[in-house]
């Protein structure tokens, strides 16, 4: 099922699945991405006949709407999230992939871990700018840079092709691996290069974290650097960490049965 809900006037696309009573899982995906990341876990019983999946696509991407400008105001990210959660119910999992760690620091700067159950972040960066540990890039991600962001199609889309392929180490359907390059495609140049025009530390955020929290990490990620996930790990207080060997930016896909059962696992333990 697809819905929308609205922050402060921007409607953000849902995709939904599971019974309406279920405990809630809300996935946040990553940079120029959208909802449809998460189809492996979507179309997974072990998660669906458990749990309420909800997965959010950004303010500019996917079916949201893409507003002029607010993409480097942390309080837009975490209202957006918080929308989310009030359609959810409280006591939900959040799950963030690459740029959606830092949407979920933005809410918890924001809002603080309140109506959270637990958190778990996937390949996740939760800071950005220059000589920031927690938002520390892989080489895939360097090389994309700063060409994916231009506005010239020539330039950009080689980019994004390379980069798209550089997200997995491990072989992934090959219908995933284009729809993942859409994605790309479909995200405006303008946003594209909004997301990175922030600079914005979050040591504090995480030391501040007083729910379970799981953060799980491709040693072979070549997107965001694995000790952006290990320096998570060591900040939010009682967090686990778990590697996932030989895999890359795309744990959910890559090791899709692994990842299902740890989120599983991880879920049912935090909401008992």
């Amino acid at each position: 099922m697809n819905t929308e809900v609205s922050a402060a006037g921007v409607r953000l696309g849902l995709r939904v699945e599971g019974m309406a009573n279920s405990r809630p899982i809300v996935f946040v995906h990553g940079w120029a991405q959208a909802s449809s990341a998460w189809a492996p876990q979507f179309a997974d019983p072990a998660l669906t006949e458990r749990f309420r999946l909800v997965a959010m696509d950004l303010r500019g991407h996917g079916a949201s709407d893409v507003p002029a400008e607010g993409y480097d105001d942390p309080r837009n990210w975490a209202a957006d999230l918080s929308a989310v959660l009030d359609f959810t119910g409280e006591n939900a999992i959040v799950v963030g992939w690459s740029y959606g760690g830092l949407v979920i620091a933005d809410y918890l700067r924001t809002y603080g871990s309140e109506r959270l159950a637990g958190i778990v972040l996937a390949g996740a960066i939760t800071e950005i700018g220059r000589g920031r540990p927690g938002g520390k890039i892989g080489p895939a991600m360097r090389a994309a840079l700063p060409a994916a962001l231009s506005d010239d199609p020539q330039v950009a889309v080689p980019a994004l092709v390379e980069f798209s392929r550089d997200m997995a180490v491990k072989a992934v359907p090959g219908g995933f691996a284009q729809a993942l390059l859409g994605n790309s495609l479909a995200v405006p140049p303008s946003v594209r290069g909004a997301l990175f025009r922030r600079d914005i530390g979050s040591e504090d955020v995480l030391a501040a974290v007083d729910v379970p929290t799981l953060v799980i990490h491709g040693t072979a990620d070549l997107v965001v650097d694995p000790s952006a996930g290990e320096y998570a790990a060591g900040k939010i207080p009682g967090a686990s960490i778990r590697w996932f060997e030989g895999v890359g930016h795309l744990p959910f896909v890559e090791a899709a049965p692994e990842f299902t059962t740890a989120l599983r696992l991880f879920a049912d333990e935090a909401t008992a």
